[in-house]
């Protein structure tokens, strides 16, 4: 059983604890206020415990980023030390919103978020992961009619062999998941975000995911 953190109590990170439990990982989420009026909440579920971020980064064993995007760098290097040898997963997209609220640009244009955060993070190893989909999908890839692809971006292999393990665990088979590379690969994860609007103001809030066919 693996301790698994994961930072953000949004639909991303709720989503990911709820399936990471039932696989009988430990998990804890981490949010801002523990105490605050989401916290009963986010812990009705007696398998996964409540904390706050600095606290669930210093205690488990892989970190999930499932924080905002545009505030995840900020965020996450002001938690060098707690994050110091361990695996973080990012799942997130760093981008700003257009007009309507969906995602209008990135924030790192010619560079990722992973990228970013491997640079501020030098004793972390980053792997990059399921940014290319939507959350639902994440935790339930067999509600597509073709299987999602899970993109790995990463420079520590023994990192994303552990994070493969993982995504086994989220329902994925091995063929599913494509090992692009180094961490600098991220950036062209990341920059499928771009797609995602156009997809979502034609057909709605409909599970998909950017995939692989062969």
């Amino acid at each position: 059983m693996t301790h698994i953190g994961i930072l953000g109590a949004g639909r991303v990170g709720a989503n990911l604890a709820g399936r990471l439990a039932v696989a009988g990982h430990r998990v804890t989420l981490g949010i801002r206020n523990p105490e605050g009026a989401a916290a009963p909440a986010i812990g009705s579920d007696p398998r996964i415990a409540v904390a706050d971020q600095r606290a669930t980064a210093r205690t488990a064993d892989i970190v999930i980023n499932a924080t905002p995007g545009a505030t995840a760098l900020e965020r996450l290097a002001d938690l060098r030390a707690e994050l110091a040898g361990k695996i973080l997963v990012d799942v997130c997209n760093a981008t700003l919103d257009a007009d309507d609220g969906l995602p209008g640009d990135l924030c790192y244009p010619g560079g990722s978020l992973a990228e970013q955060l491997q640079a501020a993070l030098p004793d972390t190893r980053v792997v990059k992961t399921l940014n290319t989909m939507l959350f639902m999908v994440m935790t339930a890839p067999e509600i597509l009619a073709v299987p999602p692809t899970a993109y790995l971006s990463g420079d520590d292999r023994e990192a994303k062999s552990t994070v493969t393990h993982l995504l086994g665990d989220l329902g994925r088979q091995p063929g599913w998941i494509e090992d692009l590379g180094g961490i600098s690969t991220a950036r062209a994860t990341e920059a499928m975000i771009l797609v995602v609007p156009h997809v979502l103001r034609r057909h709605g809030f409909q599970p998909f995911a950017v995939s692989l066919t062969r």
